[in-house]
């Protein structure tokens, strides 16, 4: 049974494999860990990565870590380029471009996708003891939103990786669709389910009947009553949190000298800081040069001495996973700390969770609008709906789901595994696709 199943995820990944004719099973990625978080780091010394813990060198290719490993490369201090968000690239022009590693090292980002979709598929053929050259992969209902051409060219793009790393079959699967497959292995009876699949990159809703009589079927498109999306989700969160809270402090929304009237600082070099892909355009030397000729644009002479220190130092990312840590934490209900003392000694900021949903409640509104948009889409009245099935790394967000419960009162929250419920229903899929 020479296939498996993928969940290439914004922020984490997962693989099934065979385990019988009809049955499935996780691969342990790292640490006996079921998911591994999607992320790359690329070493750029030698001596360093020699040093280091759970390196790959590729023949030909530069040394590269991967999931926790390559997180923690980044954060022990090691020359060379962590790459995170992976799948926000799909769709956009980005895939094709080559950026840079430092140390006039570069790479493709399509090559860097490649590359970690083979690092699974050998994880998958060393559990399942076999060669794998079969494979479903999930997909978002939206790659892009708006926009069908940039949307077919982002599963293009993925097919295109999943062929360079060796599958010669490629399927695809929605993947709140896959939610439902895992979610059916539990009912007793026909009910109509809301999936709610929200991640790190999208929000993605369908509603889809299940039933124990159902899922013995071999095409189940009838089931599928209708399905939406869009673009948001946990990296976004993290983005708005950090614009918020932290990026003010480097002088988000400072003002020049003068007083009243006076000029607000651009915010351009803001926002790409606070977003994954792009956070690596503002080390370019042209663009840190063009800032450091701009103090003169503050009125407060310190706030442009830390945003120096952010460029110089690239300290981008570390602001990137503050605020991540910060979104954990204030979800759970416990105020984060943010020590800031790299930009400036004693620099604190508090994030608490009121200050969070503040941040994030534009977003909150428009995944709740789309839940009731896809239920309205089935032609179904919220109050029709039996079960709400929270799956994603992002439904432990509780203001979250709070908000989306409310919306279907009469509708039973159900919380799957945050990171693996996806996976195991495109297992489900794929044993039902080559399984025979």
């Amino acid at each position: 049974m020479s296939y498996c199943a993928i969940d290439f995820g914004t922020s984490n990944s997962s693989v099934v494999v065979a385990n019988t004719p009809c049955g499935t099973r996780l691969v342990p990625l790292e640490d006996q860990q079921p998911t591994m978080p999607t992320a790359v780091f690329f070493f750029t010394d030698e001596h360093e990565a020699a040093q280091a813990h759970g390196v790959h060198r590729p023949e030909g290719a530069l040394p590269r870590a991967y999931g926790r490993a390559a997180v923690a490369a980044y954060v022990d201090g090691y020359a060379g380029r962590l790459m995170r968000s992976l799948k926000s690239i799909l769709g956009s022009n980005l895939a094709e471009q080559t950026t840079d590693l430092g140390n006039g090292y570069a790479v493709r980002y399509l090559d860097v996708i490649t590359g970690y979709l083979r690092h699974l598929r050998n994880a998958g053929e060393a559990s399942a003891r076999q060669p794998l050259d079969r494979v479903v992969l999930g997909r978002p209902v939206f790659f892009v939103d708006d926009d069908p051409e940039r949307d077919a060219r982002a599963q293009a793009t993925l097919a295109t990786a999943a062929q360079a790393a060796g599958f010669t079959d490629v399927r695809f699967q929605f993947e709140p669709i896959a939610a439902a497959f895992d979610y059916e292995q539990q009912v007793s009876q026909e009910q109509l389910v809301l999936v709610a699949d929200i991640g790190g990159g999208t929000s993605d809703f369908s509603v889809v009947r299940v039933g124990p009589m159902r899922r013995l079927r071999a095409d189940r498109r009838g089931d599928i009553l209708a399905n939406h999306g869009v673009h948001i989700a946990g990296t976004d969160f993290d983005r708005q949190i950090e614009l918020a809270a932290l990026l003010p402090l480097v002088g988000l929304g400072a003002y020049g000298p003068g007083g009243p009237g006076a000029r607000q600082v651009p915010s351009t070099i803001y926002h790409d800081l606070a977003t994954w892909h792009l956070i690596n355009t503002c080390y370019r030397p042209r663009r840190v040069a063009e800032w450091r000729a701009m103090a003169d644009w503050f009125a407060d002479p310190e706030l442009h001495r830390r945003l120096m220190r952010v460029l110089e130092l690239r300290l981008g990312h570390e602001l990137a996973a503050k605020s991540e840590a910060a979104k954990i934490s204030a979800a759970a209900g416990t105020p984060a700390q943010v020590a800031l003392d790299a930009l400036a000694p004693g620099l604190l900021v508090t994030v608490d969770q009121a200050l969070a949903v503040d941040a994030i409640r534009t977003d909150l509104d428009r995944i709740a609008r789309a839940a009731v948009q896809t239920v309205r889409a089935a032609g179904l009245a919220p109050e029709r709906i039996d079960a709400l099935y929270f799956t994603g790394g992002s439904t432990g967000l509780a203001p979250l789901t709070e908000r989306l419960s409310a919306r279907f009162a009469t509708a039973r929250p159900v919380h799957g595994d945050r990171l693996a419920s996806v996976a195991t229903g495109l297992g489900v899929h794929a044993s039902r696709v080559f399984g025979s």
